[in-house]
Parts: C-alpha cells; sequence; structure tokens
C-alpha cells in the first residue's frame, strides 16, 4: 500500500454500500506535493479504494466544465 497524508478533507461526495465515502481531499502521496483526490475510503481512513487524482489546474478546468454543465 503507498503512504499517504490527507493534507486536507474536502468534501464528502456519497456514502458507499459498505459503509465506506466517496470523499475529494487533498492528498500527498508518497511524500509527493498534494493533488486533489477523489476516491471511496473507509470510516478512519487506513483504507482506500480505486480513485482519481487532480492537480490544481486540471481541478479548474473540472470546475469550468461542470459550471458549463448547468
Amino acid at each position: 500500500m503507498r503512504k499517504f497524508l490527507i493534507v486536507r478533507h474536502l468534501a464528502v461526495l456519497a456514502p458507499s454500500n459498505n459503509g465506506w465515502t466517496k470523499e475529494l481531499n487533498h492528498v500527498s502521496w508518497d511524500g509527493r506535493e498534494p493533488v486533489y483526490d477523489i476516491r471511496t475510503w473507509n470510516v478512519d481512513h487506513s483504507e482506500y479504494g480505486k480513485g482519481v487524482t487532480l492537480t490544481s489546474k486540471e481541478l479548474a478546468c473540472l470546475r469550468e466544465a461542470l459550471l458549463a454543465m448547468q
């Protein structure tokens, strides 16, 4: 398992059927610069599922795309 540090918890996006939650967090993976991260986490954040990471620039592009959908 990779080393990680949740620098900032930003939002719970949805609960999962197994008690885990899909979350948006700012996470440092393996000591690197933090990235924005969407994935499922268990209750105490000791385990995680597959997810996607985004740089600040990618997150800004996603924000613009979501705003354009409205």
